[in-house]
């Protein structure tokens, strides 16, 4: 790996997917850091030590030498700038600009599946409940918007994988991984993003019991 003063700051329950999404832009980055767990439930963000560091008291939050960088793809986008190895983002500037899009979009919408499908399905134990009429109609947002983005027969959005690959992963996989009824298609996608050795590694931490 190559040598770096990199911390990330993550939840102490290793289930934030915008952790997530930083820990494998790092490990696909072949970098070296470490980890250091924030407890969200007891407000340990909210502490003057954390606080004095991540300028939105937030995780993931990342320390490299004496730059503090938190909102988890910026974090990306710095790495994809600052380090050599597997790029993060396309190339090609509209494919680049559109996966920052697929980033964004997935941060700021689609919140019933975010509250309904909480990453405690994916990394815990699945919820019995179903999906209210909200959450439905959000899922079938997603799955228009993620049917036109992937192209026929390819594993990724853009040919080459890149970083929004597993942010639109994590955000099928609240459904899929739940057993709620998604398109074969995206499924599929889904889990074949989820396979990827830097993903399982953030997939097989030791979590906590809730």
């Amino acid at each position: 790996m190559l040598p770096s003063n990199l911390v990330l700051y993550v939840d102490a329950q290793f289930a934030s997917p915008y952790a997530m999404s930083v820990f494998v832009a790092l490990h696909e980055k072949i970098l070296s850091f470490k980890i250091a767990t924030v407890d969200l439930a007891a407000n340990a963000n909210h502490e003057a030590n954390f606080a004095a560091m991540s300028l939105t008291q937030r995780v993931p939050t990342l320390v490299h030498d004496d730059f503090a960088l938190s909102e988890s793809s910026a974090i990306a986008e710095y790495l994809h700038e600052i380090f050599p190895g597997t790029p993060l983002y396309p190339a090609e500037p509209h494919n680049r600009a559109r996966a920052r899009q697929v980033q964004a979009w997935l941060r700021s919408d689609l919140m019933p599946i975010r509250q309904e499908r909480s990453t405690e399905v994916v990394f815990y134990r699945p919820t019995q409940l179903p999906l209210s009429r909200e959450a439905r109609a959000a899922a079938e947002k997603l799955f228009s918007a993620a049917e036109s983005l992937l192209p026929e027969n390819s594993e990724n959005l853009f040919g080459q994988w890149c970083i929004a690959d597993v942010d639109l992963a994590l955000m099928l996989n609240r459904l899929v991984l739940n057993g709620d009824p998604v398109p074969e298609r995206l499924a599929t996608y889904a889990r074949h993003q989820w396979q990827r050795a830097s993903v399982q590694l953030w997939v097989n931490q030791q979590r906590p019991a809730l």
